[in-house]
């Protein structure tokens, strides 16, 4: 059942992309071409997500538990560090080089376009060069580290 719900949740969230424009990169570029050819209906898309989430936390979060889990899992760092911030940034040129963010990428796929893909290959290349750097530090931290 989980998976069909995910499944479900999934093309909801992919059909909204689409149909709200957000996975045609042009539409993206233009929201941040604030002195050329401004399209601010990201801005109404982002607040629509956000008043969204807004709503559907406060709903959700008075229940005791989820569905198909014991508790909740809700991050409890709130440190603004250097990995955050890094990372946001990079995800942010990214956004506005490519056009494309992940959740606009990934429904795009199934146009088989050339560029959709070639983002979604340079993301996976991403996620998976950051995880071995951030093993490789971890694991040099720890061989450093002395004995006790």
């Amino acid at each position: 059942m989980r998976t069909v719900l995910t499944f479900v949740i999934g093309v909801v969230f992919g059909t909204g992309i689409v149909l709200s424009g957000m996975a045609n990169p042009a539409k993206v570029i233009n929201f941040f071409d604030i002195a050329g050819t401004w399209d601010p209906s990201l801005a109404f898309v982002m607040g629509g997500a956000v008043i969204t989430t807004f709503l559907g936390y406060r709903l959700v979060l008075r229940r005791p538990a989820p569905v198909f889990e014991a508790a909740f899992d809700i991050p409890s760092n709130r440190k603004l560090d250097m990995r955050l911030i890094g990372g946001a940034a990079i995800f942010g040129v990214g956004w506005g080089i490519a056009g494309f963010c992940p959740g606009g990428a990934l429904p795009a796929l199934g146009t088989l376009n050339s560029d959709v893909i070639t983002f979604v290959a340079a993301l996976v290349a991403g996620v998976l060069g950051t995880r071995f750097v951030l093993e490789r530090l971890a694991a040099r931290r720890h061989s450093e580290e002395p004995a006790t």
